[in-house]
């Protein structure tokens, strides 16, 4: 066990001291200070002095910065085991055939990155080297790392997997050409390349986000005793630039709050983003410092590299550290690409001390300092980064480390603003990067002006040192499990039996009644424990208070206080070992709650139940790329969008009234959407789901979807399901009848005219309403039928199109199901038409829809329904309409109904 009270290595080790003894006298009086007075004085005497030295305009670093130099000295960097030479030149092959891979493919105009690979090739190859655990590792088997690439560097994850005899040469001349089956996704894409990548993570800001919350959920698993996965540690690569996405620092308080030092953030520090400098006139690796102290984390700065170390020993008035202080990142980048006496002039010309120094500098070193010498691209510095961060204990690490966009690459490309978008070297540019690189490739080898790729040989010393670092840590990485677990034993059927016979005469939004079924469920022997419940810091608005006792709030501090309603049957109860994750206001939170609990069944072999219950108007609209994500990392779970609907949450207005999110659901094609009306369609659709997702999917389903089901809070009477075979499959379809007019008791006269409402959601409750005024008030007979999913019909419908011109007969679902169903189609929801018109086109009677379009507002319910022309009355004067322009009601009836109900 370390001694905290033991002097650690300090950054100014690497200066030269002056004066010692004087150092030591201050020292002293602070030790003096600290023991008579006690550390609280000490600390008030250091504060006003830091005070009165930026007040004197004595320049020193802010509180959260330290100086631009290497946290670690060279003097304190351990020994790198390993082959450090063979390191190189599988570095150098790597860093070759990322480079040809991406120009080889540009002739097929379909483009790829190199610049970003070339700086980062150390901070990854050392992590494959010494760090990343594999499936098999025994210090977490079956989980391993996790390791969130930086997508723009996927070109070298190919690479090496090249070489490693992961990938061939024609999976490498398919990069970014996937329709054939055998290609490489342009970025990291579980979902494209399932066996290597495990996650998405090329939509910026979401790996950064999604790495915390990953790791946070490796510690809940371990907390409730699922799976323990202490030995498992995370890793997220990322850019500089990328830091500038609201995501990436989103969630930086929860992992230091929370001591996550199974976490790793590496930032690769180029300096430069997309189109420039990340900070032109400023310095990024400082903001970023900053930041990550302030937030809480351990941060490590690898920015210089040996080269440096003359420099620094020859600063004995401090010259060289204010200087680098104050120079700008973009005059960094400048330097990177100018000559020495440049340098001189411009670096060192403004110092009488930098000017001393600078004459005892040669062209060479100084060109070596600033055109080459960064800390990233030393396997010894980054290794000591990497080992210090691993051994923190007590909070995450960030590792900023310093590198040059496009290293190696030659002077065409290092440093240059536009490299991002350079996609590929000339032959002469290869031919000097080759002897750049001292790697065995023959003029001869260039076929045709063709750069080839290369490898030393399966049997190759280096291979054979990769293969046998690789099983060291057990196993290939990046690597993703898909091999399939046993499936979940279903719960019982009761669970779901209960809800079939309605309730009676007590009104129950659907919300309830989900929150009802999930209790149920949480509750069986054999799953219940499998379940996530996540939600945004409203669980007592979802009626979800009840489960505060009896599963607890993780806390992985457990309840350090007693709750104010401690008496209370329903009181707060926080807990290490806590079922619900109570996320507070962050819907991108819980997201990647969700992301990590529901791809649980690959990452670690144990296959998670997640429910994320939300306002359904901040879930797609909010948090939609996140799903896209889910989707992408192919996970599984329910998230439910509760107070749904554009009219159905009274008085909350405009932004919190959802008339969109199945249109937007519905483009995500690994999202099966419902917008249920009844308790008994969600254990329905629940039941089905944990069948599909958890259990024994049928041949050609896809298990890899996750369900999105929208829930309402407006109270109504839950009916008894229909008897008779084939309702369950029908609410899974997506359409299903139910009731007649008849079966109502509302069969008008004979021959009545006759039309067909479709419902979905609340909805229904309008249209059966409607019914009963069509047949009392007009002698129209109606029959209602409940739309569960509108997408899942569309769908259907799009399947059977394409293999009618396969040559296959199919009808779609929807038309099978209005087959002989006499009059109009009138579908109406409490979304925009877009979502019900989703099947106009498959509905062969004539067909017309009612929906909320248009922006929210506050008001009552019924307000609100008349105000968006979707309430009963409005329904039947749109199923006069229909039936009046087919002949079938008088043409004066549409004029009468308007009049009779003031619309």
């Amino acid at each position: 066990m370390t001694d905290p009270h033991a002097i650690q290595p300090s950054a100014l080790d690497q200066f030269p001291d002056r004066d010692p003894e004087e150092t030591a006298e201050w020292q002293a009086s602070l030790d003096a200070v600290t023991q008579a007075a006690g550390p609280h004085r000490a600390a008030y005497l250091m504060r006003r002095t830091l005070e009165r030295a930026e007040g004197n305009g004595i320049a020193l670093p802010k509180l959260l910065e330290t100086d631009y130099v290497n946290t670690i000295p060279t003097a304190a960097e351990p020994a790198a085991p390993g082959d450090e030479a063979m390191e190189a030149r599988i570095t150098a092959w790597n860093r070759w055939n990322a480079a040809a891979m991406v120009t080889r493919g540009a002739k097929h105009g379909v483009g790829g990155h190199i610049a970003t690979f070339a700086s980062a090739a150390w901070l990854y190859e050392t992590g494959f080297n010494h760090f990343f655990q594999g499936k098999e590792s025994q210090d977490s088997p079956g989980s391993g790392d996790q390791l969130y690439i930086q997508g723009h560097a996927s070109p070298g994850i190919y690479a090496r997997a090249f070489l490693d005899g992961r990938l061939t040469e024609a999976h490498l001349d398919n990069f970014r050409q996937e329709s054939g089956g055998n290609g490489l996704p342009s970025y990291p894409h579980p979902r494209r390349l399932p066996w290597l990548w495990e996650f998405p993570t090329v939509s910026m800001g979401l790996g950064p986000l999604s790495a915390i919350y990953q790791a946070r959920f490796n510690r809940y698993l371990t907390n409730r005793g699922i799976k323990d996965v202490g030995g498992s540690h995370v890793w997220a690569f990322l850019g500089d630039g990328e830091m500038d996405e609201p995501e990436s620092t989103a969630a930086l308080a929860l992992a230091a709050r929370e001591e996550l030092d199974n976490l790793t953030f590496v930032i690769n520090c180029n300096l430069q983003r997309l189109d420039g400098p990340v900070r032109a006139n400023f310095k990024i690796v400082q903001e970023l410092e900053a930041q990550f102290r302030g937030a809480g984390w351990n941060v490590i700065k690898t920015l210089w590299g040996t080269a440096w170390d003359e420099l620094f020993r020859l600063d004995t008035t401090g010259a060289l550290v204010r200087r680098l202080r104050q120079v700008p990142d973009a005059q960094v980048q400048t330097y990177q690409t100018r000559d020495a006496a440049y340098i001189r002039q411009d670096f060192f010309g403004g110092d009488p001390a930098l000017v001393e120094m600078a004459k005892l500098l040669s062209d060479d070193k100084i060109l070596e300092c600033f055109h080459l010498s960064r800390g990233g691209h030393e396997a010894r510095k980054v290794y000591a980064a990497y080992k210090a961060a691993v051994e923190h204990k007590g909070a995450p690490t960030v590792i900023l480390a310093q590198t040059v966009k496009g290293h190696t690459l030659g002077e065409g490309f290092a440093s240059k603003n536009a490299n991002h978008q350079m996609k590929k070297l000339s032959v002469d540019e290869f031919k000097a990067m080759r002897d750049r690189l001292e790697l065995p490739i023959s003029d001869s080898q260039f076929i045709d002006g063709v750069v080839p790729y290369g490898h030393p040989g399966a049997d190759a010393p280096e291979v054979r040192y990769l293969q046998e670092r690789r099983a060291a840590l057990g196993g290939p990485a990046p690597a993703r499990r898909t091999h399939p677990l046993a499936p979940l034993p279903a719960p019982a059927e009761k669970t779901f039996a209960s809800f079939d016979k309605g309730s009676g005469t007590q009104n129950i939004a659907t919300t309830m009644a989900f929150v009802r079924l999930v209790k149920d469920l949480v509750r069986d022997k054999e799953t219940g424990k499998r379940w996530v419940p996540i939600v945004p810091d409203e669980a007592r608005t979802f009626g979800m208070e009840s489960l505060f006792p009896s599963l607890g709030i993780y806390s992985p501090k457990g309840q350090t206080y007693e709750p104010v309603d401690r008496d209370q049957l329903m009181y707060y109860k926080e807990a290490k070992n806590g079922q619900i994750l109570n996320e507070g206001i962050t819907e991108a939170g819980s997201m990647a709650d969700f992301i990590a609990a529901s791809t649980a069944y690959s990452t670690h072999g144990e296959a998670m139940i997640p429910f994320y219950i939300f306002y359904s108007m901040f879930g797609w609209q909010r948090t939609a790329d996140q799903m896209w994500q889910l989707g992408d990392q192919l996970g599984r779970g329910f998230l439910v969008g509760a107070t749904a609907g554009r009219t159905t949450l009274t008085g909350e207005g405009l932004q919190h009234a959802d008339g969109h999110s199945p249109v937007i659901a519905a483009t995500n094609p690994a999202a099966l959407s419902y917008d249920p009306a009844f308790a008994y369609e969600i254990a329905v659709i629940v039941k089905d789901g944990l069948r599909r997702m958890y259990g024994e999917a049928a041949p050609g389903e896809d298990q890899n979807v996750f369900y999105y089901l929208t829930v309402y809070n407006e109270p109504m009477p839950q009916p008894a399901k229909p008897a008779g075979p084939g309702v369950d499959e029908a609410i899974i379809k997506g359409l299903y009848r139910f009731n007649t007019a008849e079966s109502a008791g509302l069969a008008p006269v004979a021959n009545a005219a006759r039309i067909q409402l479709l419902g979905s959601g609340t909805a229904i409750h309008w249209t059966l309403k409607a019914q009963k005024l069509l047949a009392e008030e007009w002698g129209v007979a109606a029959d209602v039928w409940s739309a569960t999913s509108w997408t899942e019909l569309r769908r259907d419908a799009l399947d059977a199109d394409a293999a009618l011109l396969r040559g296959e007969e199919r009808v779609p679902y929807v038309r099978q199901a209005l087959q002989g169903a006499e009059g109009p189609v009138l579908a109406v929801s409490d979304y925009m038409r877009q979502v019900p018109d989703q099947i106009a086109q498959w509905v062969e009677q004539d067909y017309s829809s009612l929906g909320a379009d248009g922006f929210g507002l506050s008001d009552t319910r019924d307000a609100a329904r008349r105000h968006f022309g979707v309430d009963a009355e409005s329904i039947v004067v749109a199923a006069l309409a229909q039936l009046a322009r087919r002949g079938e009601v008088k043409a004066t009836a549409v004029k009468e109904a308007r009049e009779k109900y003031g619309l």
